[in-house]
């Protein structure tokens, strides 16, 4: 024989893995696809991120650097002529402005349909321009004095460090920025001669080699901050997305379960008109109140017709407390209550069914315990079903125990254990859900709709109250009421004014 719903739960679990792994697939097919057509290897949407970066550091920095630059110029009229130190400034001037300009107007660009491939060429050569005039200074001082020369070799440390530092996750700006400048520093100290200029030339090599990497260091250190965040907002995206799946599926089964209890809460007459007129005529008949039966068996079958016809009403009675308690339409008429007076009515109405079945049943009751502030037929219901079922599922001879008394907290208690045959750990939360029933249970008691508990609970909450089941297999349950201090209803201190008035009309 096959297990169709392991079959069928093997398909599922078949065709989830199936799902999975095409949307997988399909990811990695895209991703590579946008690889292969970006300009750098990576993804699009990382050339425009890396440019923007670019465009928004050379904006930040374009008045720090320009300073920078008027600084040098004044310092080079010490060894060069002014309108020499003037001209150079101009130039960089000019670069450092067209710089700015493409990177503001670039930032004003919209990320769609935006051509990186064209602005990155524009910034290379703007880039390009300021490393020739950066260099062309250091050229400049060169050929002067001692003092002349460092300063030169200076400010071919800061032409150097600037675009690195500011364009370093366009790397081809980051060449062309600092390859012209040392290119130009080289060959002016080689031109020169000398052991001094050669070992001149070779640090300016061994600068760039160093700054070049640094930039890469950089550039890596951006993309991997870009792929961070890419994936972060991925992850978000998707926690949204299965927050919004989960809100829309809780709201769908809170409507539907809404929508049964609405029903089943309003289907109070229209199920329980035709079922009294069942037990009536069956009560009827079962008494021979016209006459006896011409065949005997026909009292029998009148007599079972009631019978089931009485467990289906309570079982009707029991599906609509439980509907009306969760659609909120159960309404507590709350009074005055003794729970020791509650609780001792329902031990006689159920005595005679225990003594039937060999059960002693002990009760604890507190003294003077004050009167409860709650809703006497739910307070009923309670201690019928807890009874109930501890009478239901205690074996002959066994015993039943009812305490009530005060908690800890200044509220109430009532406690009903058994020394039935108990509850697996892992059953608990099943025999507490609606229509749930032990497996061991129903070997060994009469079956039942498996509603007492979920409508004691509920009602047990209405109360603002607690609910708690203790079971250990072979060893009993006991179930446990809890209503809080608030209902308590403790004696009020006599009025002042009333009592001396009380004691003057004696």
């Amino acid at each position: 024989m096959f297990d169709l719903p392991a079959m069928r739960d093997a398909e599922g679990r078949s065709g989830e893995t199936t799902t999975e792994r095409r949307r997988t697939v399909t990811a990695k097919v895209r991703a590579e696809r946008e690889r292969l057509t970006s300009t750098t290897g990576i993804r699009p949407e990382f050339d425009v991120e890396l440019a923007r970066i670019y465009a928004q550091n050379r904006l930040s920095a374009l008045v720090v650097v320009l300073t920078l630059a008027a600084v040098i110029a004044g310092v080079a009229t010490l060894w060069a002529e002014p309108q020499f130190a003037i001209a150079w400034f101009a130039t960089v001037f000019a670069g450092h402005a067209l710089i700015g300009l493409l990177a503001k107007r670039f930032m004003r660009q919209p990320s769609e349909g935006l051509d990186v491939r064209r602005w990155t060429a524009r910034f290379v050569f703007a880039e390009c321009l300021n490393g020739l005039a950066w260099g062309s200074i250091v050229a400049l001082l060169s050929g002067g004095e001692d003092s002349a020369e460092l300063i030169s070799l200076f400010v071919m440390l800061v032409g150097v460090a600037v675009p690195v530092m500011l364009a370093a996750s366009v790397p081809a700006a980051v060449y062309a920025g600092t390859i012209p400048i040392a290119v130009v520093v080289v060959a002016a100290y080689l031109s020169k001669g000398g052991i001094g200029s050669a070992a001149v030339a070779g640090m300016t090599a061994g600068v760039e080699i160093y700054f070049l990497l640094l930039a890469r260091k950089l550039y890596r250190n951006a993309l991997g901050a870009l792929e961070f965040q890419a994936e972060k907002d991925a992850l978000i995206g998707e926690l949204e997305q299965a927050k919004a799946n989960s809100d829309e599926a809780r709201r769908r089964a809170e409507e539907a379960n809404l929508a049964k209890s609405r029903f089943l809460a309003t289907m109070s007459h229209e199920l329980r008109t035709p079922l009294n007129a069942i037990l009536g005529f069956s009560e009827v008949m079962k008494s021979e109140v016209f006459g006896a039966h011409a065949v005997p068996t026909y009292k029998e079958y009148a007599g079972d017709i009631h019978q089931s016809g009485q467990h289906l009403l309570q079982l009707i009675n029991e599906i609509l407390d439980l509907s009306r308690i969760e659609a909120g339409r159960y309404e507590l008429r709350e009074e005055s209550v003794s729970l020791p007076y509650v609780v001792e009515d329902c031990h006689r109405l159920l005595k005679l069914r225990a003594k039937n079945r060999g059960i002693t049943i002990r009760e604890v009751y507190e003294a003077s315990l004050p009167p409860l502030w709650a809703d006497e037929r739910a307070l009923r219901q309670i201690t019928l079903n807890l009874l109930s079922n501890a009478i239901k599922f205690t074996p002959q001879g066994g015993e039943i125990r009812l305490k009530v008394g005060w908690m800890a907290s200044g509220g109430q208690y009532l406690s009903v254990s058994d020394s039935g045959p108990g509850i697996p750990e892992n059953e608990i939360p099943t025999v507490l859900a609606s229509f749930g029933q032990g497996s061991l249970a129903i070997k060994t008691a009469e079956q039942g709709a498996g509603l007492g508990l979920p409508i004691v609970k509920g009602l047990v909450d209405l109360h603002g109250g607690h609910f708690s089941l203790k079971s250990r297999l072979r060893e009993g349950t006991e179930v446990i009421v809890a209503f809080p201090a608030a209902r308590v209803m403790s004696a009020l201190a006599p009025i002042k004014q009333y009592a001396d008035d009380l004691r003057r009309v004696v």
